[in-house]
């Protein structure tokens, strides 16, 4: 099975996710990076943040290569933002038009996780979902306990 993992990583949590995801699967990297290359932090980063969700931004890309008919699986990532998978990954879907596509889902959070799954399946419609899950802060959670969690987890999109 060829699959793809592509992801947005706005504090690196979805990007570890993604490499062990790699490491475990082989899987093909797509790491997707807005344009603005701004940072922000602390308060300033959840109302522009959060902001992008409610006004529906979807923020240009920089160039990634992605070929959808390369891959059975393509496993899509990213941090919730307001209860919402991060713009970035909507400005994806909204380029590639995924559809026939066999998909699961990751996300990273801080304990809010709002309804950021079922948005996902909403914005693929004409898919088929194989599976999804979340994780709470994987930098600073317990990385074995996190790992075991993920690794469960590939074992039943693999079984599929």
């Amino acid at each position: 099975m060829k699959a793809a993992v592509v992801y947005y990583s706005y504090d690196g949590n979805c990007a570890r996710i993604a490499e062990w995801i790699q490491a475990e699967t082989r899987a093909d990297l797509v790491a997707l990076e807005t344009a603005d290359e701004k940072r922000r932090t602390g308060l300033a980063k959840y109302a522009w943040g959060g902001a992008q969700v409610f006004m529906k931004k979807k923020p240009p890309l920089k160039p990634y290569h992605f070929d959808d008919a390369s891959y059975d699986l393509v496993i899509l990532g990213a941090p919730v933002w307001a209860g919402a998978p991060a713009p970035p990954l909507e400005t994806f879907i909204s380029e590639t038009r995924l559809s026939g596509k066999r998909l699961a889902f990751f996300c990273c959070h801080r304990g809010g996780m709002g309804n950021a799954l079922e948005k996902m399946r909403t914005l693929l419609p004409g898919n088929t979902f194989a599976g999804s899950i979340d994780f709470l802060n994987p930098l600073t959670a317990d990385a074995e306990e996190t790992k075991r969690k993920l690794v469960g987890w590939l074992k039943t999109l693999i079984a599929d």
